[in-house]
């Protein structure tokens, strides 16, 4: 094991909870006109999206929005439950987290809106971290060096003391301009191995 990693932080979305089954959001993309990836990118990616996600506005009134926008009515509970159902937490990324908890301070470190701490606890995942800290909260977003800073500050660690796991490539970049070692996943990827690589104990 290396003595000098002291925590682990992982990304939510793309990593631990990811949308495995797209049909939900690609029947009303047909429905409603909109290109295939047209719903996510007014839902996550749009200004609104983003605002939500510096808690300029709140998960409320991001979802209001969203059935304004789209015209949606009485339908909006039915698209916001499709939008979302094809979500899964990946397992054997839990039992991963499990293995590294006697030895490492874990924490998260998340482009969410203020609904994070909610999706966390519906997801049984809340309980698994030391530190969660969450754009909406912080009011900015990966990959501003803000947010990586306040969560070494709040873990007490120096960047290099730290491993990053994060599926964009932007945010993995901005976490490695900062000191701090970083894994850009993929589904594929072996994380186990990839964290040994750092000397990293998962045993």
């Amino acid at each position: 094991m290396n003595e000098s990693i002291k925590a682990i932080i992982f990304d939510i979305g793309g990593v631990l909870i990811r949308t495995e089954d797209y049909s939900g959001r690609s029947n009303w993309e047909r429905r409603l006109g909109l290109n295939p990836g047209g719903a996510e990118a007014i839902v996550l990616n749009s200004d609104m999206g983003h605002r939500a996600q510096r808690g300029e506005i709140t998960y409320a009134a991001l979802w209001n929005w969203v059935g304004q926008f789209l015209e949606l009515g009485e339908e909006l509970p039915t698209f916001r439950q499709d939008f979302w159902r094809g979500d899964f937490v990946d397992q054997a990324l839990v039992a991963l987290i499990r293995k590294l908890r006697p030895s490492y301070k874990l924490a998260v470190i998340s482009n969410a809106t203020d609904a994070l701490l909610e999706t966390l606890a519906e997801y049984d995942l809340l309980d698994e971290f030391d530190l969660v800290v969450g754009s909406a909260f912080e009011r900015v977003m990966k990959p501003n060096p803000l947010i990586y800073t306040r969560t070494l500050e709040r873990l007490g660690c120096l960047a290099e003391e730290t491993v990053f796991i994060d599926d964009a490539p932007a945010n993995v970049a901005g976490a490695r301009a900062l000191g701090m070692n970083a894994i850009l996943f993929e589904p594929t990827v072996d994380l186990a191995a990839e964290l040994a690589t750092f000397g990293v104990n998962v045993a």
